[in-house]
Order: structure tokens, then C-alpha cells, then sequence
């Protein structure tokens, strides 16, 4: 296929999912198996039977893609050709790779420490503290504005999946990291974390700076921005925060989802003191 074609269907796609609701990175996410779906098409893509995605689908399963990049796959063509090219059909029958169960990485304390502490700026320690101490994802700290924050009160508006509002409860030390770091800012741009030339930083920027100073850390783990989210949720757990809790400070919609950090009893506690409160930054 043409790639003028190709791009006219991204395009489609990139906004029909704007108006859906959806993040720029969901946005990111299924473009990126659409345009490789499209890519690789021999047929027409009128004429495309089940047999052209399961081909495609295959090839995920030839390169041991996980259950998790397969399920996205097909999340994404099933919603190309259900409401872009409005033919549901070819994906009838067709179902969703088996969920892997996994145990998440995290990490402990003293190794949280470190990760900060190896960081080379500023920003980059500020990165990796804060999404400790909040465990918010990391979309969601890169869509942060100043405005959504409100240091006096000690709390943090986050813009969640499906477009859903959370508050956040600050520490006290997070709190006084983000008041000296804003304050010395200079330009007006809304967002708190930027990149070079005053634009947003991107995901996989991140994701590098959180890699880098694990290696530089010597922490032998797969360490990514949702190992600190993962180690916010283990570690207020072992605190005594209740899993209820937990699941409403991460966003979740299901306590399923929560329950995967459930390895401790747990209590309810009148008073929760922040996770990051107990690194001696």
C-alpha cells in the first residue's frame, strides 16, 4: 500500500480516537499496529478477509511478541476496521491472546534511593521522585501543568486513563522538591517537565533517564518508570494502607488489578504518611 494512502488512514484513525477520548499515547499505541498491519497487506484492503489478520497476528507470535503486545494488536485492528473503515466483519471470531500472569519488579527502599540520587540534573532526580511518591504512570507526569498542582494544599490533579481526574496527596519533601524547581523556572510553558527548546518531554525520554541512572545505580533489575509505580503501590502496602486505598491512589477501576500487590495483610490506617517521606533526600 501507498504510504500517502497509509498516512490518510492514520490520520482517520488518530481522529476518530481524539474525539473517542483517548491519550496521545493510546493514540501512538494503535497507530503504530495499524500502519505496520497496513504495511505488510498484500491484499486490498477492501477485500481483506479474517486470513490477512491472522496472518499479521501470526507474525507477532514468529517474533515472541507478548500476550500484551498481541492483545494491543488486535485491540487496534479491531477498532480500524470497526469504526474507520466501518466493516466490524474480518475481526469476528477473532479473540484476545490469554493474559499473562506476572509479578511486578520492585524495587526496595534503599534501591529507590539510589535511583534518584544517580541522577545527573535536577529534573531527572525530580522525574524519578515524584513518580515514586505519587505513583502516578508516567503519562500522566509528563501531562502534568503547574496549574494542576497546588503546593499549599499539598495535593496534585492527575488527568488519568479514559480522560478520568484523580487528586493526589503530596509529601511534604516532594512538596518542597517541586516549589524550588518551579520557582527557579523561567519560560511560561504550562507543563512542568520539558524537554530541550521548551518542548514536552517524551515518553521514551523518560524511559531512558530512568534506565540510565539504574545502570549508573548498579540496580540489577529491569527497572522502568511503572517499577516505581509498582513499588509506590508494594510499599504502601507493607505500610498498612489499605488495598481499597491503594487502588484509588493509582487510578485503578478495578481492585483485580490492585490485588496483584497484595503479599502483606494490610490494615486501615486514619493517617498515611507518604511513601517518600521516608528517603532521606
Amino acid at each position: 500500500m501507498e504510504k500517502e494512502v497509509i498516512q490518510s488512514y492514520l490520520k482517520k484513525s488518530a481522529t476518530e480516537l481524539k474525539i473517542m477520548g483517548f491519550s496521545n499515547q493510546t493514540i501512538k499505541t494503535y497507530n503504530f499496529f495499524i500502519k505496520k498491519y497496513l504495511e505488510n497487506l498484500t491484499n486490498p484492503l477492501e477485500s481483506t478477509t479474517q486470513q490477512d489478520i491472522k496472518d499479521f497476528l501470526a507474525v507477532l507470535i514468529d517474533k515472541q511478541n507478548s500476550n500484551k503486545t498481541r492483545s494491543l494488536a488486535t485491540s487496534s485492528l479491531r477498532f480500524f476496521y470497526t469504526k474507520v473503515l466501518n466493516n466490524p466483519k474480518p475481526l469476528e471470531g477473532i479473540s484476545y491472546p490469554k493474559k499473562e500472569k506476572y509479578l511486578p519488579i520492585v524495587l526496595t527502599k534503599e534501591e529507590v534511593q539510589r535511583l534518584i540520587e544517580a541522577g545527573l540534573t535536577e529534573k531527572s532526580r525530580l522525574i524519578t521522585f515524584l513518580l515514586y511518591s505519587t505513583g502516578m504512570r508516567v503519562g500522566e507526569l509528563l501531562n502534568l501543568k503547574i496549574n494542576d498542582v497546588d503546593l499549599n494544599a499539598r495535593v496534585c490533579r492527575v488527568r488519568g486513563k479514559g480522560s478520568k481526574d484523580r487528586p493526589i496527596k503530596l509529601g511534604e519533601k516532594i512538596t518542597l522538591k517541586l516549589k524550588t524547581y518551579l520557582e527557579k523556572r523561567q519560560d511560561q510553558n504550562p507543563f512542568i517537565f520539558t524537554g530541550k527548546n521548551n518542548m514536552p518531554l517524551s515518553v521514551r525520554t523518560v524511559q531512558k533517564v530512568i534506565e540510565r541512572n539504574a545502570k549508573r545505580a548498579k540496580i540489577n533489575k529491569k527497572v522502568s518508570p511503572h517499577t516505581l509505580r509498582h513499588s509506590y503501590a508494594t510499599h504502601n502496602l507493607e505500610a498498612g494502607v489499605d488495598i481499597r486505598r491503594i487502588q484509588v491512589m493509582l487510578g485503578h477501576e478495578s481492585i483485580e488489578t490492585t490485588a496483584i500487590y497484595t503479599k502483606v495483610t494490610t490494615k486501615d490506617l486514619e493517617n498515611i504518611k507518604n511513601v517518600g517521606d521516608d528517603l532521606d533526600i
